[in-house]
C-alpha cells in the first residue's frame, strides 16, 4: 500500500517537472522580462509600451478582432447551429458537412484565397469593374483581417452551440410554450440562456484564435496587431528588445482576461435542469421552410467557401493576373512541391507525427493520474497541462527561443533552437491539452471496475493500465492525437520563429515564403492544397472516431 502512492507520486511530480520546462517556464520568462528591470518589479515597460502610439493602435485593433470575429461570427453561427438543430430538412447533413469546410482550410492559406478573389484586383472586383465601373475594398486593412478570420473561426462557435442546443431539455421548451412564449421571443429568453454555456466555449475558442492568429495578417501585409508586432520585434531588433515580451505579455494577459471574463458570466447563473425528459426533438419542416433554411444557409456560407475554389485554381494557375480567372493552367506547381522541393511536405509528417505521438503518451498518463489518482499535485498537472489553450503560440515561441537558445541538446553540440527538435517539443506542448481532454472524456465513460478486476487477477497497476484501460480510452485518445496531427501540421504562429533553417521548414512555413512573391503563389497554394487535404483526412477521422463517444472539450 505505501508503494502505490509513492510510484504514482513520483510519476505526478515528474510530469510537473516536465511540463513545467516546456509550458511554465518559457511562459514566465517572457513575462519577468516583461514586468521586470534589473531583477526588480516594475511597471515601467507596460507604462512604456501604452505611451507609444503604434503599440497602442496594435492593441485596439487586436482587441477589436477578436470581438468584431466573435460577434460576425455568431450572426452566422448561431442561426446556422438553430437551423440544423431545431429543424429536420432535406440536405440537412449536407450543411454540417459544408459548415465545417472552413476549419480545413488553415487561416493564412484562406487569406490569400480570399485576396485572389476579393482583393483589389481580384475575381469579383474585376468582374465589379467591368460591368459597373466600381470597386470594392473587401480585403483592405484591418477589415480585410477581420473577414478572413470571421469567415474561417465561426464554426467553433457554430458545433459549440449546436452541441448545447441538441443536449436541452424539451420540457423547458414545452413549458414556456404552454405560457405562450414563441418565436424570437422563446429563442431569447429561453433557447438561448440555456445553450451560453456552449455558445461562450466556441466564442471563447474564437477569440483566442483570432488574437493569436500571425499568418491572416501577414499574408494580408497589416501589421498593426499585436501578434505580427510581436514577430517583426523579435525578428529585427532580437531577443533583447523588452518591446517584444511586453506585447507578449500583453496577448497573454487577453487570451486569460477573455478566460476569466466567460467564467464569471457563466458563474452568474445556473444552466442545468433536474429531472431531464429527453433532448428536444427536430420539426420537419416542409418544401418551403426548407428552401428558406437553404437560401438563408447559402447566404451565410457562401463566402466562408470561396477561398477552397480560390486556392485549387491557384494551385494549378501558371498566370493569374489582372484576370477574373487564370489565364494559363499548369501541373507544374505541384510537381515543384513534390519532387523539387518535397522536404516541407516530409518535415511536416515527421514533426506532426512524433508531436502527436509524444501527446498520445502524455495525454493518456496523465487522463489517467487526473480521473483516477489519489496523490496530491494533480490539480497542479490538469491546470499546467491545459495552460497552452490560452497561450498565443507567438508567446511559446519567443519563450522558447529566449530560455533554449543557448541551451546545446546532448550528444549534438548544438542549441535545442537550431534543430528540428524545437519544432517537435512546442507542436507537442501546444496540442497536449486534445488527447488529454480525449482520453479524459473517454476514460470517464468506462467503470473502474474492469480496471480493479484486472488487478485482482494478478495484474500490477501498470500492465493493467496498458492492457485494460489504455485500450478503452483508445477512441477518445486516437481522435485526439488525430487533432494534434492537424493542427500541428498548418501551425505557422510558432513554427515561423522556431525554424532553425528553410531546409527544416514545414508545410506552414513553406506556404509562407512561397506567398511572398507572385512568381511563387502558385506551388504556395499547392502547398496549401496538401495541408487542406491533412487537415481534411485528419479531422473526418477524428469525428469518426469520436463519433457516438464522448467530446474532447466539456464545459
Amino acid at each position: 500500500m505505501i508503494r502505490r502512492p509513492s510510484a504514482e507520486s513520483a510519476l505526478v511530480w515528474s510530469l510537473l517537472l516536465l511540463l513545467g520546462a516546456g509550458i511554465v517556464c518559457p511562459l514566465l520568462q517572457v513575462l519577468s522580462v516583461a514586468v521586470m528591470v534589473d531583477g526588480r518589479p516594475t511597471a515601467a515597460p507596460l507604462l512604456a509600451f501604452f505611451a507609444r502610439p503604434l503599440f497602442r493602435e496594435a492593441f485596439v485593433n487586436t482587441l477589436a478582432s477578436g470581438v468584431l470575429a466573435v460577434a460576425l461570427g455568431s450572426l452566422i453561427a448561431v442561426p446556422l447551429a438553430l437551423s440544423t438543430v431545431r429543424y429536420s430538412f432535406p440536405g440537412r447533413g449536407l450543411l454540417t458537412t459544408l459548415g465545417l469546410l472552413p476549419l480545413v482550410i488553415p487561416p493564412f492559406v484562406g487569406a490569400v484565397a480570399f485576396q485572389q478573389i476579393l482583393g483589389r484586383s481580384g475575381t469579383v472586383n474585376l468582374f465589379l469593374l467591368e460591368r459597373f465601373g466600381v470597386t470594392v475594398p473587401f480585403m483592405e486593412g484591418l477589415w480585410g483581417v477581420i473577414m478572413v478570420q470571421t469567415l474561417h473561426y465561426f464554426p467553433f462557435i457554430w458545433l459549440n452551440t449546436a452541441a448545447a442546443l441538441s443536449a436541452l431539455d424539451r420540457s423547458l421548451e414545452e413549458a414556456a410554450e404552454n405560457l405562450g412564449s414563441s418565436g424570437f421571443r422563446l429563442f431569447r429568453r429561453v433557447l438561448l440562456p440555456l445553450s451560453l454555456p456552449g455558445y461562450a466555449a466556441g466564442a471563447l475558442l474564437t477569440f483566442i484564435r483570432v488574437i493569436d492568429d500571425l499568418g491572416t495578417p501577414l499574408m494580408l501585409n497589416y501589421t498593426t496587431l499585436l501578434a505580427p508586432q510581436a514577430y517583426m520585434r523579435v525578428t529585427t531588433v532580437g531577443l533583447t528588445d523588452v518591446d517584444g515580451y511586453v506585447i507578449c505579455a500583453v496577448l497573454v494577459a487577453l487570451s486569460l482576461s477573455a478566460l476569466w471574463i466567460s467564467k464569471g458570466l457563466l458563474g452568474r447563473g445556473e444552466f442545468t435542469a433536474v429531472g431531464r425528459s429527453g433532448e428536444t426533438p427536430a420539426r420537419v419542416l416542409g418544401a418551403g421552410g426548407a428552401l428558406a433554411v437553404w437560401a438563408i444557409a447559402i447566404l451565410l456560407l457562401g463566402p466562408a467557401l470561396l477561398p477552397h475554389v480560390g486556392i485549387v485554381l491557384l494551385s494549378v494557375s501558371k498566370v493569374w493576373s489582372l484576370s477574373p480567372l487564370p489565364s494559363v493552367y499548369t501541373l507544374g506547381n505541384y510537381d515543384e512541391i513534390l519532387f523539387r522541393v518535397p522536404h516541407f511536405i516530409w518535415n511536416t509528417l515527421r514533426y506532426a507525427f512524433l508531436a502527436a505521438a509524444l501527446d498520445v503518451g502524455l495525454g493518456a498518463v496523465i487522463a489517467r493520474l487526473l480521473l483516477r489518482g489519489r496523490t496530491r499535485g494533480r490539480q497542479w498537472l490538469d491546470a499546467i497541462a491545459t495552460m497552452p489553450l490560452a497561450v498565443p503560440g507567438v508567446v511559446l515561441a519567443v519563450g522558447y527561443l529566449r530560455v533554449f537558445h543557448g541551451w546545446s541538446v546532448p550528444g549534438l553540440g548544438a542549441p535545442l533552437t537550431s534543430t528540428w527538435l524545437i519544432l517537435v517539443i512546442v507542436y507537442a506542448v501546444r496540442r497536449l491539452p486534445y488527447t488529454v481532454r480525449g482520453a479524459y472524456a473517454a476514460l470517464q465513460l468506462q467503470p473502474v471496475s474492469l480496471e480493479e478486476a484486472a488487478q485482482n487477477l494478478g495484474a500490477g497497476r501498470a500492465r493493467a493500465f496498458l492492457k485494460v484501460t489504455l485500450p478503452l480510452m483508445g477512441r477518445g485518445l486516437l481522435a485526439g492525437g488525430l487533432l494534434a496531427f492537424v493542427s500541428s501540421a498548418v501551425d505557422l504562429s510558432s513554427t515561423i520563429l522556431l525554424v532553425p533553417h528553410v531546409e527544416l521548414g514545414p508545410l506552414s512555413y513553406g506556404i509562407y515564403l512561397y506567398m511572398q512573391s507572385a512568381v511563387g503563389r502558385g506551388p504556395g497554394a499547392a502547398l496549401g492544397v496538401v495541408a487542406i487535404a491533412l487537415v481534411a483526412a485528419g479531422t473526418w477521422r477524428a469525428t469518426r472516431l469520436a463519433h457516438g463517444g464522448a467530446g474532447l472539450f466539456r464545459a
